[in-house]
């Protein structure tokens, strides 16, 4: 049976395509999973400010919360039926405690509030708990790049512009390069939480109320940093999913950037990498594929990512300032589906880069090779002969021409190539020597002495790699830090209703006695 009328002066029942398509959805398992325990919280909290304010009587706060505590008991979702003619999740819980203590207490529940200011309060709980669970499987993610990178600083490889080979790096220094950008994307996520951690109970339909409440002790019993300054506002913004989803979607860009880079060094026409078994499959008619299968995903899995923040931008344009269903309903549907993506990207790169192979004696000898140490051997020419360097690239160019041209590897080039070539282009008598060309030409040898700042040099490399580990190692302690106010949070709202709860016992014991 019904115990209130939640309906107002509406008189007929909700269509079944309302039920449907827009209520059943909001009392959904994985939206009970969702927000059920939030919800029970709120109201907590709430009741406890009622009570400290005076709006409402000690022995009134004590029944409600001996029901809200009841719920508490019940774990992720209610142990009771969500019926959808009680068109909500709110309503239900409602529903169900005042069948347990009657209108006239359970009624009390949602004085001085709305379902505005309590859904907007239990979403950004929601969004909360998810989340944290990406941060720190972001940082996860991250720790596992740091040490394959530390495991390879002696990977020299050929980098690549325009997919063309440019000069030799490592793969350590690769990898630190992703961590840089990786740790900004980061930086951008963690940010976010500034604004989501903000209070909106209290809020109202949009109007405040005219109960004396306070705000601010609602807001720490649930772990906010503060409330939001201004009753429209809280209801009617949701401005932190969009700064969420675009951290998100910038973060997906680097991702896929990365997965392009490994798809198409895992080419046999490259060979550097390989990934796991585990994170490949084979063709159903070409045994000799190894298909890089979470490379793949990952890229989709971004770019969905990045489709959602599209979405949420659109659905939360042109709306009024104020509480309504296409920012405060339909809007956190995208942050959802954003954070089942983001995590299964983030855990899908973190196993494909833990298993991932290098062949590093293919990389030297394809960098010795493939003529990325050219700009190198200008430099070679720069020193010997006192040119500019522009006079050397012209020469190297010709030279490169030569090679090609008579089908000879770029480490064939020596004395007998290069003075012809800056004889008759610039009258210039070289003084380089095939030792000096050799040395230009090692890739191994070029890459190790780049130790100037964001050089691939080994030292200079684990700097890079050492000053990335101090700012991830603060990045956990923060996600470290705001669980702790959650669960310290969580802690005192339970302290305190405890506490209620054995006055109320006393004082009923003491006048007993009397």
């Amino acid at each position: 049976m019904i115990q209130g009328n939640n309906r107002g002066k509406i008189k007929q029942p909700p269509a079944k395509e309302v039920i449907k398509y827009i209520i059943n959805p909001s009392i959904s398992d994985a939206e009970a999973e969702r927000s059920f325990q939030n919800y029970v919280e709120c109201n907590k909290a709430h009741v406890l400010m009622l009570e400290k304010q005076g709006i409402i009587k000690k022995e009134v706060a004590k029944k409600i919360l001996e029901v809200a505590e009841e719920m508490t008991a019940m774990g992720s979702k209610p142990s009771f039926a969500l019926r959808p003619e009680l068109e909500e999740m709110y309503f239900n819980l409602e529903n169900y405690l005042i069948s347990k203590v009657g209108i006239e207490v359970g009624g009390q529940q949602h004085t001085a509030r709305s379902r505005n200011d309590l859904y907007a309060t239990v979403v950004r709980m929601d969004v909360r708990k998810f989340y944290l669970e990406v941060c720190e499987l972001y940082n996860e993610m991250r720790k596992t790049i740091q040490q394959v990178a530390r495991n390879n600083t002696d990977a020299v490889m050929a980098g690549y512009t325009h997919l063309q080979p440019s000069e030799p790096i490592t793969f350590a220094q690769y990898c630190a390069a992703i961590l840089y950008g990786m740790d900004r994307d980061y930086q951008r996520i963690q940010n976010a939480w500034e604004q989501l951690n903000l209070c909106p109970l209290g809020g109202g339909s949009m109007g405040s109320t005219t109960w004396k409440i306070d705000r601010q002790f609602t807001s720490e019993l649930l772990g906010f940093n503060a409330p939001l300054g201004n009753s429209i506002d809280a209801v009617g913004s949701r401005d932190y999913i969009l700064e969420i989803l675009s951290a998100f979607g910038i973060a997906a860009s680097t991702f896929t950037r990365l997965c392009q880079d490994l798809y198409v060094w895992a080419t046999p026409d490259y060979g550097y990498v390989e990934v796991a078994d585990e994170v490949a499959v084979c063709s159903s008619i070409m045994p000799q594929k190894k298909n890089p299968w979470t490379l793949e995903h990952i890229k989709g899995k971004s770019a969905n990512i990045e489709g959602l923040c599209v979405g949420a931008w659109a659905v939360m344009k042109n709306t009024p300032y104020t509480h309504n269903n296409e920012s405060s309903g339909e809007g956190p549907t995208f942050l959802w589906n954003a954070f089942d993506e983001m995590k299964a990207c983030i855990e899908l790169l973190n196993i494909t880069f833990r298993g991932i192979k290098l062949n590093k004696e293919l990389m030297v000898e394809t960098a010795s090779n493939n003529f990325c140490t050219m700009a190198e051997l200008a430099n070679t020419l720069v020193r010997a002969d006192h040119i500019s360097f522009r006079t050397a690239h012209d020469i190297v160019a010709h030279v490169v021409d030569f090679m090609l041209t008579h089908g000879k590897k770029a480490s064939e080039i020596d004395v007998d190539v290069i003075a012809p070539i800056a004889k008759q282009l610039f009258n210039i008598e070289t003084k380089v020597t095939n030792e000096e060309i050799q040395l230009g030409l090692d890739p191994v040898k070029n890459a190790n002495s780049k130790d100037s700042l964001g050089g691939s040099a080994p030292e200079e490399v684990l700097r890079q790699l050492d000053e990335l580990m101090a700012r991830l190692e603060e990045n956990i302690s923060v996600v470290t830090q705001r669980r702790a106010q959650l669960e310290g949070a969580k802690q005192k709202t339970e302290a305190k209703i405890q506490a209620l709860l054995a006055l109320i016992g006393i004082c009923s014991f003491s006048g007993r006695q009397g």
